[in-house]
């Protein structure tokens, strides 16, 4: 028996047997159900915050209303993580159905397709978050050089509404970034052949 206990089975069967082949199965598919519920959730809730986001504000009688629409960055925002959600709920569905099935992927090119798009999802969120980012940061900061203004000064609670959204974005990347990893687990296990992953 070793020391650390590497290599060493603690059940009944030696390490990498197809019963441990199957509980790493179990809990990647779980991993990943969790994971892209996750996405899909916080998504939403990031393109909600963002694209419901409005304030008034009313400067010598003269109103002028703060909107995501404002800033195509926020658009964007808004656009990717609500494409990212339908994408996530999509894939959160399948993740059911290969957990009652027993099965996580029926074919090399549907691994492939499933890997490409969730690689897709994550860039995309990533630079929508990138854009978003800076501009907020020119909102809340300003840019004295070419004299553009701090307009967070001005529109603080539609300023904190937005970068809450990208918050969220931020955690749901991150999330997604994860399970971009576990699908190239997946797709990459197809090719190992009979190993035990």
């Amino acid at each position: 028996m070793s020391y650390l206990g590497v290599g060493v089975s603690p059940g009944k069967y030696a390490a990498g047997s197809k019963n441990d082949s199957k509980a790493i199965d179990r809990k990647v598919r779980l991993t990943e159900l969790i994971l892209r519920t996750a996405v899909c959730g916080l998504a939403l809730v990031a393109a909600l915050l963002v694209a419901t986001d409005t304030q008034v504000k009313e400067i010598f009688t003269i109103r002028k209303k703060a909107k995501f629409t404002d800033m195509k960055s926020l658009v964007m925002l808004v656009v990717v993580n609500g494409v990212a959600a339908a994408y996530s709920l999509v894939q959160t569905f399948r993740c059911v159905v290969g957990m009652v099935r027993g099965s996580v992927l029926f074919n090399k090119p549907l691994a492939w397709l499933i890997f490409s798009a969730d690689q897709v999802m994550a860039y995309m969120i990533v630079a929508a978050i990138g854009a978003a980012a800076q501009s907020a940061a020119f909102a809340k900061l300003g840019e004295p050089q070419v004299e553009w203004m701090k307009v967070c000064d001005m529109y603080g609670k539609f300023c904190t509404q937005v970068g809450e959204g990208i918050a969220s974005s931020v955690i749901a990347c991150a999330s997604m970034i994860i399970v971009s990893a576990i699908s190239a687990f997946s797709l990459f296990r197809l090719y190992a052949g009979n190993k035990a992953w």
